[in-house]
């Protein structure tokens, strides 16, 4: 194994798997870290493993403990750098966790470094330009707008009301300082990156926001970290480290069985692409308002048993078109429900929910399965069982179609977890015809 991958959530993963596999990775995601036959399969004939977590807005100290697994278990299987997957919109909270984790990582790393690496700094750079994805003066800019201007200032879980990665990083950081690679340096090419790295070493920083506004910029920062032991990126990063390795794009490395089985699309994500997705999918002939079911959080919460009525309404409907059920709502909405259930507890109800709604899917016939949201993907993937991804075609930046073999489909499920941000108003239908 070259690379060893370690994201925050199971959207994240597949984005970030997606990307090695387009540049010519042979990449593998398991679903937290393997044991046993699953981890000797996990380790067969690839190039790099991306353990994917449930850990964005676990408890920071669960979300280092589970970094630390995943990187002792990377680092036993060969990997010869750790890449910190984190979202493009660097979705945390004050408290954490990329800071955190990000430390621990380090520290680790420190004390065992892989083989000709340097431990002891890491860039920092969730850029991913052709997802409009960009960082200028150590800004993060979701397409034309500060990513405090964007709609994830009223994200439910992890409100970014602070462009400045720096300051973000900063704050997070207990024991590190934080520094800033402007894009005039980045310019200038891997060298200059290195410079400026040594420079910042010298001055006493771990840490440093790196500036990417294009893909050119993401190729010359993977060059210039190729001997770092440790990364923290969002998913861009990685269109530039195959080639570092001699390995080059391959139609071969996305090549997944054929598909089977009926197509659903389970929603959970409250963010403004995916209210435009649904909306989408309502208004399509493919989809239409007698093909969607909705998830109410407070009828959840006063009992009513909303699973088994998804449940009973999707069975007579599944057929060559997608049914969705999905607890997307618009940001007032959300926050009304926040009001009088709590945050956590409204979250937890509906993943709940959403993931024996997949799992009984599978169940009836289900055999193409559409999944958005980061937190809902992970609850999905771990009520389906399923502990091992291999990574197919793109549908859109930043989502591709993986294959997996749950207990509830051993002829094999088709399945694509994308993150709330991503994908083109008809991603919901268009999704399908990209499995032929």
């Amino acid at each position: 194994m070259i690379l060893g991958c370690i994201a925050d959530d199971f959207t994240g993963a597949t984005d970030l798997a997606n990307n090695l596999v387009r540049a010519g990775m042979r990449t593998v995601q398991t679903i937290g870290v393997p044991e046993g036959d699953a981890a000797a399969a996990a380790l067969a004939g690839v190039d790099a493993v991306v353990v994917a977590l449930k850990s964005r807005t676990a408890p920071a100290d669960e979300a280092v403990a589970q970094s630390l697994a995943a990187c002792r278990w990377l680092r036993a299987g060969g990997a010869r750098q750790i890449y910190f997957k984190v979202c493009s919109t660097f979705d945390s909270t004050p408290r954490g966790n990329i800071g955190p984790v990000a430390e621990a990582l380090m520290g680790a790393l420190s004390q065992d470094p892989p083989a000709g690496t340097a431990p002891g700094f890491a860039i920092v750079t969730p850029a991913f330009p052709e997802n409009g994805r960009t960082v200028y003066k150590g800004h993060l800019f979701v397409g034309d707008v500060l990513l405090s201007d964007s709609p994830m200032r009223h994200h439910p879980l992890t409100p970014m009301t602070d462009a400045n990665l720096v300051r973000v990083t900063q704050a997070q950081l207990a024991h590190s300082r934080c520094g800033l690679i402007e894009h005039r340096t980045v310019a200038r090419g891997a060298q200059a990156v290195r410079e400026r790295i040594a420079a910042l070493r010298a001055e006493g920083a771990a840490y440093a926001v790196a500036d990417a506004v294009g893909d050119a910029d993401l190729h010359v920062l993977a060059q210039a970290s190729q001997d770092l032991a440790l990364v923290v990126a969002g998913s861009g990063l990685a269109i530039g480290i195959p080639a570092l390795h001699g390995l080059a794009p391959s139609a071969q490395a996305a090549l997944l069985p054929a598909a089977t089985g009926e197509r659903a699309v389970v929603s959970g994500s409250c963010s403004a692409a995916t209210n435009a997705q649904v909306a989408a999918f309502i208004a399509h002939p493919e989809g239409g308002p007698d093909r969607a079911f909705a998830i109410d959080p407070l009828r959840l919460a006063a009992g009513e048993d909303l699973t088994a009525q998804a449940l009973a309404w999707a069975r007579p409907r599944l057929d060559a078109r997608p049914v969705l059920v999905y607890a997307t709502a618009a940001p007032e909405a959300v926050k009304a429900v926040q009001a009088q259930l709590g945050a956590e507890r409204a979250g937890a109800l509906v993943e709940q929910a959403l993931a024996r709604v997949a799992a009984g899917l599978v169940e009836a016939g289900v055999g193409q399965l559409l999944v958005a949201g980061g937190e809902t993907s992970g609850a999905c993937v771990q009520a389906l069982g399923v502990r091992t991804l291999r990574i197919g075609p793109q549908i859109d930046p930043g989502v591709p179609w993986c294959h997996a073999t749950p207990p509830a489909r051993p002829t094999g499920l088709h399945l694509a977890l994308k993150s709330g941000n991503f994908g083109g108003v008809d991603f919901f239908t268009r999704a399908f015809g990209t499995l032929g």
